[in-house]
């Protein structure tokens, strides 16, 4: 079915779609017909078109289902040796420990998991909520700059990964979820879903959970640091 929605912005529209219907975002497809910007004489809009076919089905059927479906894999949790164990290690730590320290929050910082080409740090505080930031951009922008840090250090070959309150895993077991109820909901439909905007890492890790899947593909669209995945049936 195909409903209709006008608000000031794009995002107000959805959510009004996401209140009236009583659905999940992921479980529609959006469509922009119409946008007016602010003018002196006129107030600005947008006007959304909303494709709900088999929506409401598709989530009776994953309430009925729910114990009968194989739940999507878990993510590992990976351990290490908390302390440095090089200086290169130990200049990355005390880095982020100043970087922290002026914005203010206390926090200490150890080795989470070594593996491969990546390096996991661990950064317990209790000003957690402001590390991780809205969505974790905060996170996001502190990884960035230790990475940079890296790179200067000679270590280009190594990949930073920050974590608190294992933010960075709730939100991998998150995706995955999201991405076969999105393969789901695109296979009973026969449609595609355009996801919410995402970083790469975030792109990449819906591409490969549904890589393998035969009925369905994906894709990035957009431009910029948060672009979106688009979840499509094949015939």
């Amino acid at each position: 079915m195909v409903y209709e929605y006008e608000a000031k912005t794009e995002r107000e529209a959805i959510e009004m779609a996401v209140k009236k219907l009583g659905l999940e975002r992921e479980s529609f497809d959006v469509e922009i017909i119409e946008t007016q910007k602010n003018t002196l004489f006129k107030k600005g809009y947008v006007k959304i078109r909303v494709h709900t076919l088999n929506a409401v089905k598709f989530q009776r059927e994953e309430n009925d289902n729910a114990e009968n479906r194989s739940p999507p894999p878990i993510l590992k949790r990976r351990v290490a040796e908390p302390l440095s164990k090089d200086v290169f290690e130990k200049k990355l730590l005390e880095f982020i420990s100043l970087v922290v320290q002026k914005i203010s929050c206390k926090c200490t910082v150890d080795i989470m998991f070594r593996e491969g080409g990546k390096l996991g740090i661990r950064l317990t505080s209790p000003h957690s909520s402001i590390l991780i930031g809205h969505k974790g951009k905060n996170l996001d922008a502190l990884q960035l700059l230790t990475n940079a840090y890296a790179e200067n250090l000679g270590r280009r070959d190594v990949r930073i990964i920050l974590d608190t309150e294992n933010y960075r895993i709730r939100c991998e077991e998150s995706l995955v979820r999201l991405a076969y109820i999105t393969a789901d909901a695109v296979r009973i439909s026969h449609s595609s879903v355009l996801l919410e905007p995402m970083n790469p890492s975030e792109r990449r890790l819906i591409h490969a959970m549904l890589n393998d899947v035969a009925d369905i593909e994906t894709k990035s669209e957009g431009e910029g640091l948060y672009r979106q995945v688009r979840v499509i049936f094949k015939a």
